[in-house]
């Protein structure tokens, strides 16, 4: 089931206590951007389905990546592409989305997410494995 876009955002925005739907529309631009750059095939095109198309559409086209990227580096794109964020904030912003994403994959889907990326993504997912 495809979550809708207000419903999407209004989660992301309470997670990151943004003050505005914009702050929270922004990070979840950047970062579904840097996650589809790291997801390939069924996995990526199953969670672009439970997306609201325009963020869809960010997670199938996202920006290049030459290699995977730890979850520390994927932290650090993430800030190097919102003005005026740190590695804080950017963790803070990767979080709010992820965790958004985490619940709008469900467990089964999440499970293939994670095994796509490297070591160290469940906690950016909010969603600590054993280990």
């Amino acid at each position: 089931m495809t979550l809708r876009r207000e419903a999407f955002l209004d989660h992301v925005k309470e997670r990151g206590e943004y003050g505005t739907p914009g702050e929270a529309e922004r990070a979840a631009r950047v970062v579904l951007a840097l996650l589809g750059a790291h997801l390939v095939g069924e996995v990526r095109a199953q969670l672009a389905a439970r997306l609201p198309e325009d963020f869809a559409l960010i997670l199938l086209n996202p920006l290049q990546s030459a290699e995977p990227l730890p979850p520390e580096r994927f932290v650090r794109a993430t800030a190097a592409w919102i003005e005026g964020a740190t590695e804080q904030t950017a963790t803070w912003d990767v979080s709010a989305v992820l965790s958004t994403v985490s619940d709008t994959a469900g467990d089964g889907l999440l499970g293939q997410i994670l095994l796509q990326l490297p070591a160290g993504y469940d906690l950016l997912f909010g969603r600590p494995q054993p280990t």
